[in-house]
């Protein structure tokens, strides 16, 4: 959850880059600031083309080539490999799926079983993301600590407990509920009534596990082309102005990206969501606010929030609220907010007391991609060779681990557990054409602001959240 760093700096002055610069996760890092591998040469043939080098691309090079190292796997990107949310996102690995079990079950060919399955499916994802970083001695500062989920107003906690009661009725019941002393022993927050906990969940550095995943699918023989927009995806082609990428497989990974490629325009949303990050805090600070095992953090509002405790002594600290843009634009500036920033800032204070004094050094943001019915997806049309994967609504730092694996199975023709899962081969809706898709968009942006100051005012569950949920994959 989480996402994106500009080409700008941060108000220390230190250097900020898309992909990894993490300088939020961990800093010192640094990205270049242009494509360090060559672009696309010119035409060239491929068993399969990858669109895109984020971690769906690169997910998918690397099990590709674990499985069969004789294939020509050449992977496209238009800026550096983890430019876009993988490099950029809040550092949840989690087990969370964009849309619930019971939509899952809902699917045409699904069941409670199938939907089941997606759900134990994720938690593995979870843990193979780790597995697979250190097999490829990857250090991102991968820590598997779960997640809290603190219930603050009186109809805050009555969600909790609804969602530990549904979590029990669809899965095996590893949710459960954390009275406010069980909470207290792991985070000291402000007006804590409850919570809820899963142990699925690790904490890591995406942009050092973005650029060690690249490295990693280079070794094992894939090509890597930087600098290289592909503007149309075809049967047997990606095309780019430096040339066309022949193969009998192409797979989109694109993302928040999409609506760039010619006839893509309606089939994701780029919705922004932003982040902050304070300077690394001293230890009498940490013993105030808690965090030690390094659960990822957020609350029951309606309007996401996300937060961990880095490596290196930081809180970074995201949320969602900043604006669509028309017709599906994404531009450099738009990953500035300052209205959002600053609420960040201050969700951030109001969570914890203690931060009067702390410096916040980094404020960045970046697209993310949302489907129409909010449910990621991946697939491979076997009569015209192209796949896809995304979809995954700010939750893909481990999704996109079990679309590569998936995506694997699929184009070696294997028939395993993954292939059948649910959201093999889902198609959302396009979404509506313009201007309908922004005022659409943002008029549910704002609901999810409103529902929240509804429940302070009504002290009772907000009726706009309730009209909103079957749209925002509930």
């Amino acid at each position: 959850m989480g996402r994106s760093l500009s080409r700008r700096q941060s108000d220390t002055g230190v250097p900020l880059w898309a992909a990894g610069d993490a300088s939020i996760l961990a800093a010192g890092d640094s990205v270049p600031a242009v494509p360090v591998r060559p672009a696309l040469p010119g035409d060239r043939e491929a068993d399969v083309a990858i669109v895109g080098a984020g971690f769906t691309g690169l997910w998918t090079a690397y099990y590709l080539l674990k499985a069969d190292p004789a294939l020509r796997v050449v992977v496209l990107e238009a800026e550096t490999a983890g430019f876009g949310a993988s490099g950029r996102n809040g550092g949840w690995c989690s087990a969370l799926f964009p849309v619930s079990s019971r939509r899952l079950a809902s699917l045409p060919g699904s069941s409670r079983e199938a939907a089941q399955a997606m759900h134990w499916a994720m938690q593995a994802s979870v843990n193979e993301v780790g597995l697979a970083s250190a097999a490829e001695h990857i250090d991102c500062d991968y820590h598997k600590g779960g997640t809290i989920v603190l219930a603050r107003t009186p109809v805050q906690l009555a969600r909790a407990r609804a969602e530990v009661a549904e979590a029990h009725e669809w899965g095996p019941g590893d949710l459960r509920f954390l009275e406010p002393d069980e909470v207290a022993a792991q985070v000291h927050a402000t007006k804590v009534l409850g919570a809820t906990f899963t142990p699925h969940c690790a904490v890591l550095h995406p942009g050092r596990l973005v650029r060690g995943l690249a490295s990693a699918v280079e070794r094992l023989g894939a090509v890597i082309h930087e600098g290289t927009p592909v503007t149309a995806i075809e049967p047997g082609r990606a095309i780019t102005q430096y040339g066309v990428v022949r193969a009998d497989v192409v797979v989109r990974a694109t993302e928040g990206f999409t609506p760039r490629l010619a006839g893509q325009a309606r089939t994701v949303a780029p919705v922004y969501s932003l982040m902050v990050a304070t300077e690394p805090l001293d230890d009498a600070t940490w013993d105030r606010i808690g965090l030690a095992g390094r659960p990822t953090f957020s609350d029951h509002r309606h309007l996401v929030i996300y937060g961990q405790r880095t490596a290196d002594g930081r809180l970074a600290f995201g949320g969602r609220g900043a604006p669509y843009h028309f017709r599906s634009r994404i531009r450099p500036s738009y990953d500035e907010e300052p209205r959002v920033f600053a609420a960040l800032r201050a969700t951030l204070r109001d969570l914890f007391d203690g931060l009067g004094d702390v410096e916040f050094t980094h404020a960045w943001g970046g697209p993310l991609g949302v489907p129409r019915d909010w449910c990621a997806s991946v697939g491979l049309d076997r009569a015209t060779g192209l796949a896809w994967a995304g979809g995954y609504v700010g939750d893909g730092v481990s999704t996109t681990n079990l679309a590569g694996r998936t995506l694997t199975d699929l184009i070696l023709r294997r028939d395993t557990d993954l292939t059948r899962l649910p959201w093999v081969g889902h198609q959302s809706r396009q979404w509506e054409p313009e201007p309908l898709r922004w005022l659409g968009i943002n008029a549910g942006l704002r609901a999810m602001t409103f529902a929240d100051a509804e429940e302070r005012l009504t002290k009772r569950e907000s009726r706009i959240a309730r009209l909103m949920a079957p749209l925002l994959g509930g």
